[in-house]
């Protein structure tokens, strides 16, 4: 059945508004001009080569990526344990446990940032860069919950069954047949964790400190702070650290499904 032409018109309207914005940044970040201008007049690395030598700029992409990884092992572990705990609950509990777990997609960052702000400032964990990973750590492990549960669904019970009957414990069972099957969801939940952390930015506002300001933190003050046209080519690298991972996700999802498909 295909799809209904304003169905199609709505599709290119919405990848039309998300993109538009970023093929604008793009060229912005090649300009040779001192300040924000679009069309560009003359092109140049100079702001790339300012983003990846200026001090404060390296820092701050070094402590992004120092806390989306700690964040996305943190937010792997917990949320595939937790999908796997999610899936043989009862059907009223689950749905109790599934809400609970993916609140942190529901309530506002700005809330959730109050609160984590004021618990962890009692714990002495405020300014420090694993304090901000374990508070991206809360808002990753609703995707990976999401991602991994939705593998596992697919599984056949049976399989862990036989596992079981044939003397195994529940820990191989667990190593030899639901996480192999389960991997893809468990990569896919890690990616996306990454990519949560990466990109936050109001958590980490409340958190920063002089010595743990993170990429996001970094372009925020860039614009309030002083108009510093090396915030475009930190967007561009943004956008790519962002996109790629998912986009060869995609791809590499696509063939496997194709591979899969019997002919």
């Amino acid at each position: 059945m295909t799809a209904r032409p304003w169905l199609k018109i709505v599709a290119v309207l919405i990848g039309l508004f998300l993109t538009v914005p970023t093929m604008v940044v793009l060229p912005m970040s090649f300009s040779s001009a001192k300040t924000f201008r679009f069309p560009p007049e003359g092109w140049s690395l100079e702001w790339y080569e300012r983003l990846f030598t200026s001090p404060e700029w390296t820092v701050a992409i070094q402590n992004s990526l120092q806390v989306g990884l700690i964040t996305a092992v943190f937010a792997t572990v917990l949320g595939t344990a937790a999908a796997i705990g999610v899936t043989r609950l009862g059907e009223r509990a689950r749905g109790l446990a599934v809400g609970f777990l993916l609140s942190p997609i529901i309530i506002p960052n700005i809330l959730i940032a109050l609160v984590i702000f004021s618990a962890f400032l009692r714990l002495g964990l405020t300014g420090s860069l694993f304090g901000i990973a374990l508070a991206h750590t809360a808002l990753a492990l609703p995707f990976v919950v999401i991602a991994v549960t939705a593998r596992l669904q697919g599984m056949d019970p049976a399989l862990q069954k036989a596992g079981g009957s044939l003397g195994a414990t529940p820990f191989s069972v667990f190593r030899k047949v639901t996480l192999p099957l389960a991997m893809p969801g468990v990569l896919s939940g890690a990616v996306l964790a990454f990519v949560t952390s990466f990109d936050e930015v109001v958590i980490a506002l409340f958190l920063q400190s002089p010595t743990a300001i993170t990429l996001p933190v970094q372009m925020f003050n860039s614009v309030t702070v002083q108009i510093d046209p090396t915030i475009s080519a930190a967007s561009s690298l943004m956008v790519l650290v962002v996109s790629v991972p998912i986009l060869l996700g995609q791809v590499i999802g696509a063939r496997r499904g194709r591979r899969g498909t019997p002919r």
